[in-house]
């Protein structure tokens, strides 16, 4: 199965985008017209100002804002490294989800993955 970055990569249509450590790449509450993988870096995401998660070179982010009829974000996203980001905006990823089916899943498989790790944490923290 090919991985949602390599999707993303083949059908980007604007360039990869760099950002510099400690550079936000996006905000909890703002408009999101686009998703991201990351082609080389690490990616930290906070819920309410507190860390939650740290995105890793191959994975994907900010798909959660693309299927909401808001488009709103529900995180903030900082480089933790230098990251080198592919991006597809809104209308490319409708396009590559009905004509890649498996490129769908490997996104729902990417937010699951992600909802677990974060309902993980949320009990242990509840735990102590």
């Amino acid at each position: 199965m090919i991985e949602p970055i390599e999707t993303i990569k083949i059908f980007q249509t604007q360039p990869e985008q760099i950002f510099a450590p400690g550079e936000v790449i996006f905000r909890d509450g703002e408009k999101g017209t686009e998703m991201y993988g990351i082609i080389k870096g690490e990616v930290e995401m906070y819920v309410n100002d507190k860390l939650v998660e740290i995105i890793e070179e191959g994975d994907i982010f900010g798909q959660g804002a693309l299927v909401h009829e808001n488009y709103l974000r529900a995180s903030t996203t900082v480089a933790k490294t230098e990251c080198k980001l592919a991006v597809l905006d809104r209308e490319r990823f409708l396009f590559v989800v009905q004509e890649t089916p498996i490129f769908a899943l490997g996104v729902m498989k990417s937010y699951s993955s992600r909802h677990r790790r974060l309902k993980s944490v949320m009990e242990a923290l509840i735990d102590t």
